[in-house]
């Protein structure tokens, strides 16, 4: 590497950094919104709408993003872009909040982030694919450990101030203000993954294409070319399935079993982020001395105990200490399904492989929180949570089993 080009990688490196500050700030209130809307007299459907809506619109929209991303010479200006609209919709969140009243912001805040699953379509594809570039095939434990442990730092300090604001204020007023002040980590997040340099990518050859039909054939025949991918992107779907299954549960089971206070909610997040700033320097370490399968079996494994832990014991205090335990493995978890998967995609297509797999990842994400809301009304908030601990047990197992089409790389790196 010359040293122009060395210099240019220690800013890339720096901004995406700096990138993860102000996104961290403004996604200290992501937990919240679910909270915020089972406080206004959300039903549990509507609750699992706001973590749904995304995977409607990634569902259908992220194949488009990814063929449109593939024919973009540079991918920098579309990922800041992006981000920056998703975190406007926390400022918009808290701007109605302040000027309707509660009937009416429950429905403002369900349309509100119903436009913002737009950017976080394009935001899913291309992050994988600016991350990547950035990192290159042997960086990306470092660059993203990094980014996720300061983005973690950051997520606990800003966490733990507005825990300890949150009650002093009325509600609703508190969360509007809250989604205002962080949203401006946004103008941050803007300003320094805008600097990212990357070299313009070349868009491949598209292959001969008479119809619609024709255009589909090629990309299936792409697809069928790497089983590698295939393997892991469909074992990724069913963990991923179970996970989305539970996220409107646990801020329902919190409020209403638990009777936990704003407060403590934060301090749920803050333990599991904590905890998460420990494994990002943990568990690159362990993949460099025991491999990527041992970080992935470890992390699948230990995430499945969290719902049926919390379910089991609803005691507020016990759960601090089962989400500092979650966080150990999350940040694990969030580490090896990038690196794995990205070393299942041909580099001069990932755009469009990362955008299978998000919309693999979308269709989880349309159904299972909806599945999770209806299981919640039959057999209670508990027993949904224990379906999701079965699930992820399901998925941990189908990765604990090598997969015969998996190419002989992957089954290297998995062993």
């Amino acid at each position: 590497m010359n040293p122009e080009s060395e210099k240019i990688q220690k800013q890339n490196f720096r901004n995406v950094q700096i990138d993860a500050i102000g996104v961290s700030i403004a996604s200290v209130a992501a937990p919240f919104l679910p909270v915020f809307l089972t406080r206004l007299g959300a039903s549990n459907v509507q609750v699992g709408l706001l973590t749904s809506m995304p995977g409607v619109t990634g569902f259908f929209l992220a194949l488009m993003v990814g063929r449109f991303l593939q024919t973009r010479r540079e991918v920098v200006s579309w990922y800041s872009l992006a981000r920056l609209l998703v975190i406007s919709c926390y400022a918009l969140t808290g701007l109605l909040t302040l000027i309707l009243s509660n009937q009416y912001t429950a429905i403002a805040t369900l349309a509100i982030w119903a436009f913002a699953t737009l950017p976080q379509t394009v935001l899913a594809v291309a992050f994988s694919v600016v991350m990547n570039s950035v990192a290159g095939p042997e960086g990306r434990y470092e660059l993203l450990s990094r980014r996720w442990a300061i983005f973690g730092l950051t997520s606990v300090a800003m966490t733990f101030f507005v825990t300890n604001v949150i009650d002093l204020i009325a509600f609703p007023r508190n969360y509007a203000l809250m989604f205002l002040g962080l949203s401006l980590g946004g103008l941050i997040s803007f300003y320094f993954s805008r600097k990212i340099k990357l070299p313009p990518q070349t868009p491949p050859v598209a292959a001969p294409a008479q119809s619609a039909l024709d255009s589909a054939r090629n990309y299936f025949a792409l697809i069928r070319q790497e089983p590698a991918f295939q393997a892991f992107a469909l074992k990724k779907f069913v963990y991923m399935s179970a996970v989305a299954l539970s996220q409107p549960i646990l801020p329902l089971f919190f409020v209403r079993r638990v009777n936990a206070t704003d407060a403590q909610i934060g301090d749920i997040t803050m333990s599991m982020t904590l905890v998460m700033l420990v494994g990002y320097f943990l568990w690159p370490w362990v993949s460099r001395k025991y491999g990527g399968r041992t970080v992935l079996l470890a992390t699948t494994l230990g995430m499945a105990f969290y719902p049926a832990l919390t379910a089991a014991t609803p005691n507020i205090h016990w759960i601090v200490l089962y989400a500092g335990i979650a966080g150990l493995f999350q940040s694990g978890l969030d580490l090896v399904f990038f690196d794995e998967l990205m070393k299942t995609v041909p580099h001069q297509y990932s755009a469009t492989f990362v955008s299978l797999s998000q919309s693999l990842q979308y269709l989880s994400a349309i159904a299972a929180p909806l599945i999770g809301a209806w299981l919640a009304d039959w057999i209670g908030l508990g027993g949904a949570l224990w379906v999701s601990a079965g699930i992820r047990l399901l998925g941990f197992l189908l990765f604990l089993k090598k997969d015969a089409r998996q190419s002989p790389a992957f089954t290297s790196i998995a062993e």
